[in-house]
């Protein structure tokens, strides 16, 4: 029998940290055989997906792992497989939220024996948030085990993978602002998708909302207003959400370097719908 990669299926706590429990998908040998020799024979990965009852992913990851590289049907993957390396499936909304909390507050650690910790920080005094970055941790890494280590003032979730680094390719030395970060192309695929959910990420982590006022000159009246407000000394950074509320529509403007402000009332109608206040 075949076994794909597993699934999320059961959460308990132990220890304090949340542990996961899956089981695989399955497999016959006389599937995979089958979809083998289609592919061996030119059918379409789309099409022999659907002859098989199975993704398209899956297609791929068998070809990869049986034609390309020659695997033994059966062969065990060591820990967890990478959906860059070994064509694992990707919960795509997942990884586009999780990376707009690495882009904002986070970052990757290089641990013993090639594992590296992937660590997001985030304000201890909003629960449901620190929750939700635990939760799509393990939306992106079914197997993980996320822990949340508590600071001074802020909650900082850890989770360990050998192939954070494939899945964040902005990983690097040096802080973000000071080098350069750009999205790949597997990666900008993903965000034109999801930008709601890259967004949403973006603005819980170095973004706020909150209510601004002003005064007309005629009256010297105040009136007040919803406000947006992202902040980030990478240029890139703030071009990556610019560019996502772009793809949305969604009016900014700069009001000063390092800031991107959404103020027009349709426009903060838009982002109340899927980002909201923190609280």
């Amino acid at each position: 029998m075949e076994i794909l990669p597993t699934r999320l299926v059961d959460h308990q706590n132990v220890g304090g940290c949340r542990q996961t429990s899956g089981v695989g998908h399955f497999r016959s040998q006389e599937t995979v055989d089958s979809a083998l020799r289609m592919s061996d024979e030119g059918v379409k990965d789309r099409v022999n997906a659907e002859i098989h009852g199975v993704a398209i992913k899956t297609i791929r990851r068998w070809r990869r792992l049986y034609q390309r590289r020659g695997l033994q049907r059966g062969t065990a993957f060591q820990g967890t497989p990478c959906p860059r390396c070994d064509g694992a499936e990707l919960d795509e909304a997942a990884y586009a939220l999780l990376l707009g909390w690495y882009l904002g507050d986070g970052s990757i650690a290089k641990a013993r024996r090639g594992v590296f910790t992937l660590q997001i920080v985030n304000d201890e005094k909003y629960p449901e948030l620190n929750r939700e970055i635990l939760e799509t941790i393990k939306r992106v890494k079914p197997t993980a085990s996320p822990c949340p280590r508590r600071g001074v003032g802020a909650i900082r979730t850890e989770a360990r993978w050998k192939h954070w680094p494939c899945l964040f390719p902005q990983h690097g030395p040096g802080r973000k602002h000071e080098r350069k970060i750009e999205l790949v192309d597997w990666q900008v695929e993903i965000v034109a998708k999801y930008p709601e959910q890259l967004l949403r990420g973006l603005f819980h982590s170095d973004g706020c909302r909150f209510v601004n006022w002003a005064s007309k000159p005629a009256t010297g009246k105040r009136y007040y207003y919803v406000r947006y407000m992202f902040s980030n000394e990478s240029e890139d950074i703030r071009k990556i959400l610019t560019d996502a509320l772009d793809l949305l529509g969604i009016a900014w403007r700069q009001p000063r370097g390092n800031a991107i402000a959404v103020s027009r009332k349709d426009a903060v109608v838009v982002l109340d719908g899927f980002v909201g206040a923190k609280g």
